[in-house]
């Protein structure tokens, strides 16, 4: 639940705003990831008006109300604030007495801000959005490695983090360790870490490291868009595992197809650079070159020519 005290606590000196009026109304619940300016509502137009809307009052909203006799600017402000309004913001001018007293009555808070009006709609309307956008938190590791956004995951003790740590010295960059929050926008998951444990990995028998101030400020980046997870599990005889990569596979979060591999792990087996070729064949497949199928194809190719040959014969 998303609240107006949210907004103006987390992002409101950054906003410029300032509660002039309805402070009582601060728990007022967002429901909406849209901001609206008024318009044609205050022309009393309200066929398709969505009152669960936070409105902003511009320049040209208040000259309009100014141009109005008081008691049609007191009805026309009383039909758009409702119950369900979360709040108002009014720019750069001073509201109408209606408007102040009306969203006092209401406990409707009323902010005014420095910005103009087409400037912070749009400021509003993507930190809505990025509040509104679904996510889910996972165990796990994010790496960046040749700008695809890998996570790396697996039981207890596996090595993801020696593994992310391995990629880190390679010159790759390090998102979040353990703890991996996803958030779905516009179509892409975008992985990034709390802000407690930012820049920190844990590695068992050494503890906790900060990878910025031992590796530097450029191998870390506070989020990346999620492109690949990678599992490793130890290494199973008993278990068939693919060796031509014709055989794809894929998991599903938050409603979208990620590429999933499984990487079994043994002493010997150098999991950074099989993590790397991952990253790479991935790059590989986004440009259409898949590996795998072309052995294929070449494969069927020469069976068919043989075949042939025999026939002939």
């Amino acid at each position: 639940m998303y609240l107006v005290q949210n907004l103006y606590e987390q992002h409101g000196k950054d906003l410029g705003l300032e509660i002039i009026a309805g402070r009582k109304g601060l728990s007022r619940r967002i429901q909406k990831a849209e901001v609206h300016r008024p318009g044609l509502s205050l022309a009393g137009f309200l066929k398709k008006f969505a009152s669960a809307r936070l409105l902003i009052f511009g320049r040209n909203e208040i000259d309009y109300l100014r141009q109005l006799d008081e008691k049609v600017r007191f009805e026309r402000l009383q039909s758009i604030l409702t119950p369900s309004t979360p709040a108002v913001i009014v720019t750069h001018f001073r509201p109408p007495k209606e408007l102040l007293q009306i969203c006092e009555g209401k406990s409707i808070p009323l902010f005014r801000a420095k910005s103009t009006a087409t400037s912070l709609l749009s400021r509003i309307t993507f930190l809505l959005l990025e509040e509104f956008s679904p996510g889910i938190t996972l165990h796990g590791t994010l790496v960046e490695l040749f700008g695809v956004g890998v996570l790396i995951q697996g039981e207890s003790s596996v090595g993801k983090s020696e593994a992310a740590l391995g990629l880190i010295e390679r010159g790759h960059r390090f998102v979040s360790d353990d703890v991996v929050r996803l958030k779905k926008k516009e179509n892409h998951l975008i992985g990034s870490g709390p802000e407690l444990t930012r820049h920190l990995m844990e590695i068992r028998g050494i503890g906790i490291i900060n990878v910025a101030h031992l590796y530097g400020a450029v191998c870390v980046r506070p989020d990346k868009q999620l492109d690949i997870v990678i599992k490793l599990e130890e290494w199973d005889d008993q278990h068939f595992y693919d060796r031509v990569g014709l055989d794809e596979k894929f998991i599903d979060i938050l409603g979208s197809s990620v590429p999933y591999h499984v990487l079994p792990v043994k002493p010997g087996r150098d999991v950074v650079l099989l993590v790397e070729t991952i990253a790479l064949n991935h790059r590989l497949k986004d440009m259409g070159y898949n590996s795998a199928k072309e052995f294929n194809a070449k494969l069927l190719d020469t069976i068919a020519q043989k075949q042939r040959k025999r026939t002939i014969k």
